[in-house]
């Protein structure tokens, strides 16, 4: 059985629906990533997975059943927008929120203790919380989603604002949480931690589902789409490009979806122009967000 599944769910607001007959599973043991545009209903989408908010129609199976009172004590959540206090510490802050998840002071403490020390941060247990950087309130933020030991995490942009050095650190705690038989789903604009980290990906548009699957299965899909051209003197005008980036006599070529990179080839061919390497390339999880987005109308062209 599926950790997650999302059954032909819809939710509207007035006259906008914010999310449009969404289908999607995710397996226990899973790092999920749930990618789109500001707006096109991630936020709603996470909020009906935590009963936040109901959906208008459809079904929404949390650990195999419908979200309950159960249910919500084997689930961690990091919003994106934080929710701290500010004016008491750092050990304060986790076992109050440890409270509201039911876990004694003392199970708590330890815990506490434990996720500080894997953070760098067991010298700031003391510290208000306001007297902390961005990044170290962020990483402690994570360890208050973890204190209660949940089977499934959902975070919500959990890079944003850290540096490079705290965002391995995350990406290390999000592995390790992963390998101990959790499920994860990742909300981020990140495409890089996507791509290293996700196992599948849901990306969404204007409420409906456009691209989903395995991060390898995608990226093989469309790993026809790039090519890399070596050439001398100056590369002729070619049909079925949607873009040309050129340096030189070297140059990267995105083929329209009705291109290929043989049809492409026999132009350079027939124009006589001299090539000295010509290979077809992988694009990465950001080109193909990018190239989605496009063919979807998320950003102008």
């Amino acid at each position: 059985m599926p950790c997650i599944v999302l059954e032909n769910v819809f939710k509207s607001y007035a006259s906008t629906d914010a999310v449009n007959g969404v289908n999607f599973k995710i397996d226990y043991g899973e790092i999920f990533g749930l990618l789109g545009p500001n707006g096109a209903g991630k936020s709603t989408i996470i909020r009906m997975l935590l009963d936040f908010i109901k959906p208008d129609k459809g079904k929404i199976d949390i650990l195999e059943k419908p979200f309950s009172e159960e249910t919500k004590g084997l689930v961690g959540y990091l919003p994106e927008e934080r929710g701290l206090y500010d004016n008491i510490s750092v050990m304060e802050n986790m076992l109050y929120l440890a409270s509201l998840k039911g876990i004694n002071k003392k199970t708590a403490s330890e815990n506490a203790l434990k996720l500080l020390k894997r953070v760098g941060l067991t010298n700031k247990l003391k510290s208000k919380v306001k007297d902390l950087s961005k990044g170290q309130r962020q990483l402690v933020q994570l360890c208050t989603t973890l204190i209660h030991n949940p089977k499934l995490l959902i975070l919500d942009e959990p890079f944003a604002g850290l540096d490079p050095s705290n965002r391995q650190v995350v990406k290390k705690i999000i592995m390790e949480e992963r390998r101990g038989g959790k499920t994860v789903i990742l909300s981020t604009h990140m495409m890089n931690e996507v791509e290293e980290l996700c196992d599948r990906v849901l990306m969404i548009n204007h409420g409906r589902r456009v691209l989903y699957g395995r991060v390898d299965d995608i990226k093989e899909s469309y790993a026809s789409h790039s090519i890399f051209v070596e050439f001398e003197g100056e590369l002729p005008e070619l049909e079925g490009l949607e873009n040309a980036e050129i340096r030189n006599n070297s140059a990267e070529l995105f083929l329209r979806v009705d291109s290929t990179p043989q049809g492409i080839l026999k132009q350079l061919v027939d124009k006589e122009t001299i090539i000295n390497r010509f290979d077809v390339k992988e694009l990465s999880l950001n080109q193909i967000f990018i190239k989605v987005a496009e063919a979807e109308k998320w950003i102008n062209p």
